[in-house]
């Protein structure tokens, strides 16, 4: 029996398979998910020949030191913004030296959100080798810290199918 529901872990497998006919190695950078896009796809058996690694940086110290988003994207936009999500994701491919990368960035709750940035919003970004970037910027709305949480990690797999596909 898998943790996570059935849908996640049909499209997890199918991320992992898409990846595996480019021969690409995948990685996460996680704030508000805290390592379960990454746990969703290492659930499937024989995982480690695409996943090569997950960046929890839920802080954005951690988001600058580990992943290199720069302080000044940070400042200028906040860490719930499409343009740190963007950078995550280009941080992760570049640092794990991979061929496609997703980062989210976003406000779970309950609380921490705002009138411009309420609770459950969530900046998602993909990208990989080829250049392809794609990004998706999701209100589910104040659904509790679980529901939010687990349906970005959907958004973020179907996000990687799409420019794995």
């Amino acid at each position: 029996m898998s943790v996570f529901n059935r849908e996640i872990v049909s499209l997890s497998t199918k991320v992992l398979e898409n990846c595996r006919n480019h021969k690409w190695l995948l990685a996460t950078a996680e704030s508000c998910t805290g390592g379960l896009i990454g746990g969703a796809l290492t659930e499937i058996a024989g995982s480690s020949d695409v996943f090569d690694r997950g960046f929890i940086t839920y802080t954005n110290k951690a988001k600058h030191k580990v992943i290199g988003v720069e302080i000044d994207i940070l400042r200028a936009h906040g860490a719930v913004s499409e343009e740190v999500a963007r950078a995550m994701a280009a941080g992760a491919l570049k640092t794990a030296a991979v061929q496609i990368a997703v980062a989210v960035t976003g406000i779970a709750g309950p609380g921490g959100g705002s009138d411009e940035k309420p609770v459950g919003r969530v900046h998602l970004a993909a990208t990989n080798i080829d250049g392809k970037t794609v990004h998706r910027k999701m209100d589910y709305g104040d659904i509790g810290r679980s529901e939010v949480r687990m349906a970005t990690v959907m958004t973020a797999l179907e996000m990687l199918d799409e420019i794995s596909s």
